[in-house]
């Protein structure tokens, strides 16, 4: 039988490292296989991250594949970042390297730069050409991160003035449910601006159920499919959050202002109303649109002050009856909940504080889900469900949220991390939504649990849109969208935008709509993209805080295991790091074939294992922290 070829041509995608190497990621995978080629720095030099090639692989003797010959076929990306060398008294931009391994040449169009300066530039025909530069002073990681994701901060002139023109639209009743008499709150952080979602909780009636008014901001009421706001809330997909920067989906005049849930005034929704039974059974889900005015802004603190302690802020006082029914309903949709498994989604985070002043990063605190946020967990996720069926029931297209089981492996992965940790997991080789929830009650408040949680995420894999609806499996929800959330994600967009269709008596919808699924497509790069950029800006931040730490020891825990070292989480920072394997001495080690311990002579490191790290050094252009063990 003739062996397969060890060479063949590919079109695929550059991933850049910052060592000045390369992969090339096949796209779409030859047989089904997960190909993933080493780039030589040579052959990477004139390309860029996220271009795709067509190119030559080659299997050696170990099994490894090393692509060759590229040729650009498609460049999405248009705008880059970097900092301004000279050679030999000609410019050129040192790239974001982990966009680009190669300095490119630099055209300034007349505009005064020196060494050192950091632009952003637009690409060209192998060069690259200076859009502008930035301000000394201004944090170059935000403008880095930014452009690497390709992500927009500003919008056009058209876009602006159409939202001014939004502005003068107003907030009518005409043939909408009046709510406006409802004692009707928002609950958020005291810094949210963009507020899109209120809630109603009505007193039981004779039968023993409540009712749960979630009313959604009405975007699509004033950002008209196809106009200019449209089409840049659809190319941004989400908004984007920077810690300390924010880059919103729609213009702030919309987000933070007329179209935001701000007390006192009329704002038109999009309002779901739940019939909750006592045992948190919802028995029936009505949609509508709507006109309401919030009572009430209350924030997360206020309101779970009054959840623990039975203390009425101020700001309550309007809405001081309705407030045991919001704890009610809380209550029963809980219990709901906890019987069909799944794991509840407010978890603790680590956030950055800044100096007033000086805007520059200060601290980092853990912030711990209150029982407010479980509260508005909740209610959320109700509304989103229930959206969900009710839009299956009718046989109407939507943007589903679906999330798959893990499979076997991916499971024995997670309990090995537990069992390490101190829990024992006991899936019995398959994990169920009951399983998940009575394993998230075990980690719940452990000093173990922010680590676990990192690797249950993993574990579980993520979520995605699909017009093909199906469960979630993290939630134990049979179908589940994204409803709650139009002011920052296109995703709730598009779905309100289909239910408004259907209640204006529009009922030729097409079964799975290939145009919703190729949106959906397009959501989810944006929304992956969305997450790498909060997730290098944290990283950023993190290496700038612990610059000062350099030398200080903290209790860890080992979270992934690479072939090149730890990939370890601090026990009460939650900030993460890397142990390289060259400084753990009694060598050589190598990373079992699911890469969940590294094995040496005489030591092994499983993921799970507590240790002391100790800061050796940071790299703040990189994102990175650099660990030792201290033993």
């Amino acid at each position: 039988m003739d062996s397969p070829p060890r060479s063949r041509p590919v079109t695929g995608r550059i991933d850049v490292h910052p060592r000045g190497f390369g992969f090339l990621v096949v796209q779409p995978p030859p047989s089904g296989e997960v190909l993933s080629a080493f780039i030589p720095p040579p052959e990477l030099a004139t390309f860029l991250a996220d271009d795709i090639v067509s190119a030559t692989v080659s299997q050696g003797q170990d099994g490894r594949w090393t692509a060759s010959g590229l040729a650009l076929q498609q460049r999405p990306r248009e705008q880059v970042y970097g900092e301004v060398v000279l050679r030999k008294g000609a410019l050129f931009l040192r790239i974001d390297r982990e966009v680009a391994s190669s300095d490119w040449p630099l055209e300034a169009a007349g505009t005064a730069v020196q060494a050192g300066d950091a632009v952003v530039a637009r690409i060209g025909e192998g060069k690259t050409v200076l859009l502008h530069r930035l301000e000394p002073g201004v944090d170059r990681s935000v403008a880095r991160i930014i452009a690497r994701h390709d992500l927009r901060r500003d919008f056009p002139p058209e876009v602006v003035e159409e939202a001014r023109a939004v502005r003068t639209v107003p907030h009518a009743l005409g043939a909408r449910r009046d709510l406006r008499a409802l004692p009707t709150v928002t609950v958020d952080a005291p810094s949210t601006r963009d507020i899109d979602d209120a809630i109603t909780v009505l007193p039981a009636g004779e039968d023993g159920a409540l009712r749960l008014l979630v009313s959604i901001a009405d975007v699509a009421e004033f950002v008209t499919e196809g106009s200019a706001l449209d089409r840049a809330a659809r190319e941004r997909g989400t908004s984007v959050y920077l810690a300390g920067h924010v880059l919103p989906m729609l213009p702030e005049e919309l987000s933070a202002h007329w179209l935001s849930l701000v007390p006192g005034e009329e704002r038109r929704c999009l309002t779901v109303e739940l019939r909750i039974d006592a045992e948190g059974r919802v028995t029936a889900a009505d949609v509508s649109e709507s006109l309401i005015r919030s009572w009430a802004r209350l924030n997360y603190d206020e309101v779970a002050a009054y959840l623990d302690k039975g203390l009425v802020s101020p700001a309550m006082e309007p809405v001081r009856e309705a407030m045991p029914w919001f704890r009610a309903a809380s209550a029963r949709l809980a219990v709901a909940r906890a019987g069909r498994g799944g794991m509840e989604m407010a978890r603790e985070e680590a956030r950055f504080t800044f100096d007033a002043d000086t805007g520059q990063v200060s601290g980092i605190e853990n912030t711990p889900p209150t029982t407010a946020h479980q509260l508005i967990e909740r209610f959320m996720v109700a509304a989103n469900e229930a959206i969900a069926t009710w839009m299956e029931d009718r046989g109407l297209p939507a943007v589903f949220r679906v999330q798959d089981e893990p499979d076997r492996q991916r499971v024995a992965d997670l309990a090995a991390f537990a069992h390490h940790s101190g829990f024992a997991a006991g899936f019995g080789g398959r994990l169920t939504p009951l399983a998940l929830g009575a394993f998230d009650r075990q980690i719940s408040g452990g000093a173990a649990e922010p680590a676990l949680r990192s690797v249950l995420r993993r574990s579980l894999g993520s979520a995605r849109y699909t017009v093909v609806p199906s469960g979630h499996f993290g939630l134990g929800a049979r179908r589940y969208l994204h409803f709650t959330s139009p002011i920052r994600r296109y995703a709730d967009l598009a779905v309100h935008r289909i239910l408004k269709k259907y209640l204006h008596g529009h009922r030729d919808f097409l079964h799975q709509d290939p145009a919703v699924e190729q949106l959906a497509v397009r959501l989810n790069a944006r929304a992956k993209g969305a997450s790498r950029a909060e997730q290098d800006r944290h990283r950023v931040l993190e290496a700038r805080l612990m610059a000062s730490h350099v030398g200080q020891r903290y209790p860890a825990r080992i979270t992934r295991v690479k072939p090149f070292g730890l990939l370890i989480q601090l026990d009460g920072m939650l900030v993460e790091g890397l142990v390289p394997v060259d400084a753990l001495g009694d060598g050589p080690f190598r990373p079992d074939a699911r890469e969940t311990s590294l094995v040496g002579p005489q030591r092994t490191f499983t993921i799970g294992m507590p240790l002391v790290a100790q800061v050796v050094s940071t790299d703040e252009g990189l994102g990175r922290i650099e660990f030792a063990l201290a033993e």
